[in-house]
């Protein structure tokens, strides 16, 4: 293994409107055409983007979809915990689902090829494979327009990990590793879907506060990890932020709750759950969900790419075919 260390990237976002500040009077107006005009440039790219997400997903449009999805989450009953079912079929999950809950399914990944291999594999099989690491305080920029990120391959990675560092443990968070989709075994429960995406890391390792407007089956494929789940509604409470139209953070961290910074974040529900090896996780669009890893963990999720079950093919957010 190589002992150069690998550059720190960042992911970058659309550049937003400049502050009213920066565009003083005294500025050529060359140059205040110049910004203007990037200004709009971004506007019109994040509102095609916004058509894009519409389209693939059948629906009139991403805000009319969110507000939907907390009137909805309105009339949900209360829970104070996730309930376990065993498998169902495509039928009885989409039936379930239906009903706007998350619920957890036993034994689903257990079945997977992936399943009955060890993290030792990753050094053995694909310690070759590219990857890019969540480092530094990724937590409190999570949601940043700019967020650091080191490349590396994976046998580098683990070595990182193995390591150890002071403050976070570097985390391989939302990856598509194409290496591992053949020994994922799938359920059909969405009728249209986005591709596997994989989370690796060690115990400490943190996804933040943060809801996705898709539906979504998160499946525990090795490790134990714990997931706080907090309802579509209670984003009110929350001090919810968009990343982008389908992706909302949270600054409150239901861990280590701070109600003198957000006292509004006494009013909101949190419910606790435990995912174990072999558990597959269906957290309804909208719900609010922060996970942790407790042992060394290696996850894989996949969201729908279509009008989520709890809204019951509400016909007013119908697209039309084209």
């Amino acid at each position: 293994m190589s002992s150069e260390k690998k550059p720190v990237v960042h992911e970058q976002e659309p550049p937003q409107e400049p502050p009213q500040a920066r565009l003083a009077p005294r500025l050529p107006p060359t140059l205040l055409a110049t910004e203007s005009a990037w200004a709009g440039d971004a506007a019109a790219k994040k509102q095609a983007r916004e058509e894009r997400d519409a389209q693939v997903r059948g629906v009139t449009s991403i805000h009319a979809m969110r507000e939907a999805i907390r009137r909805v989450g309105r009339a949900l009953p209360a829970i104070a915990e996730v309930p376990r079912i065993g498998i169902p079929d495509a039928a009885a999950f989409r039936a379930r689902a239906a009903q706007g809950l998350p619920f957890l399914i036993t034994g689903v990944a257990k079945r997977w090829p992936l399943s009955g291999l060890t993290p030792h594999t990753l050094r053995e099989r694909f310690s070759h494979v590219p990857v890019r690491a969540r480092v530094g305080d990724y937590i409190n920029t999570a949601f940043a327009p700019d967020r650091a990120m080191q490349d590396m391959s994976m046998l580098e990675y683990l070595d990182l990990v193995d390591g150890g560092a002071e403050g976070l443990p570097p985390y391989l968070g939302n990856l598509e590793l194409r290496e591992l989709n053949s020994m994922c075994f799938w359920p059909a429960y969405f009728s249209k879907m986005g591709p596997p995406r994989f989370w690796l890391g060690p115990a400490g390792t943190v996804t933040p506060l943060h809801c996705d407007y898709d539906d979504n089956i998160f499946a525990q494929i090795w490790g134990t990890k714990r997931i706080f789940l907090s309802p579509p509604h209670h984003d009110e409470f929350l001090y919810a932020n968009p990343a982008n139209a389908i992706l909302f953070g949270s600054p409150f961290d239901p861990e280590a709750p701070d109600f003198d910074k957000f006292p509004l974040a006494r009013q909101a529900t949190m419910i606790e759950c435990i995912v174990n090896p072999g558990d597959m996780l269906y957290v309804p669009a909208g719900w609010y969900h922060q996970v942790r890893a407790l042992t060394f963990s290696l996850s894989a999720n996949r969201w729908a790419r279509a009008m989520p079950f709890a809204l019951k093919g509400e016909a007013s957010l119908q697209r039309a075919a084209e």
